[in-house]
């Protein structure tokens, strides 16, 4: 009960007394007619889906009231208009003016200038505005003024 290839008595293939096989395992014939029914199969789902498609299609059709008389006399693009919602939109839809982008830039300008800029915030009370540099600088080396915070009382 040898497999070994080498000692074959037909010098190439492995010979095993137990074990048979059969020449062929699958029937080339019936796998070519389940190929075809399945082609067939989905060629008429194909046409069912089709059918069923220009149906629903003419049925909406057929069920849509007709336009209002003040739509029809309106103009492609006060239609237009009046498809898109009231101000203020979102920025970057179409149909709005302002470029995001650029928005984000002059806001990042702006707040930049401020940050850099001297400037009284409150002149009567003495509330001055100074650049972000020279604020951390003159924390830096003075510290966090104190602030005296009363004590909550106690409930009784």
């Amino acid at each position: 009960m040898s497999t070994d290839s080498h000692s074959s008595a037909n010098g190439n293939l492995p010979e095993n007394k137990d074990v048979s096989f059969e020449a062929r395992d699958i029937s080339i014939v019936s796998v070519a007619w389940s190929l075809f029914y399945l082609a067939i199969t989905v060629f008429v789902s194909l046409a069912i889906c089709v059918y069923f498609f220009k149906y629903t299609t003419k049925f909406v059709a057929g069920q849509e009231a007709p336009r209002p008389t003040i739509r029809q006399q309106m103009s492609s693009t006060d239609e237009i208009n009046m498809a898109m919602p009231p101000e203020p939109r979102l920025q970057g839809v179409p149909g709005h003016i302002a470029d995001p982008q650029q928005d984000m830039r002059e806001k990042v300008a702006a707040d930049t200038k401020a940050n850099e800029s001297y400037g009284w915030v409150d002149e009567k009370a003495g509330v001055a505005q100074i650049p972000v540099k020279e604020a951390m600088k003159i924390i830096a080396e003075k510290g966090l003024p104190v602030v005296a915070v009363a004590a909550p009382e106690k409930k009784k």
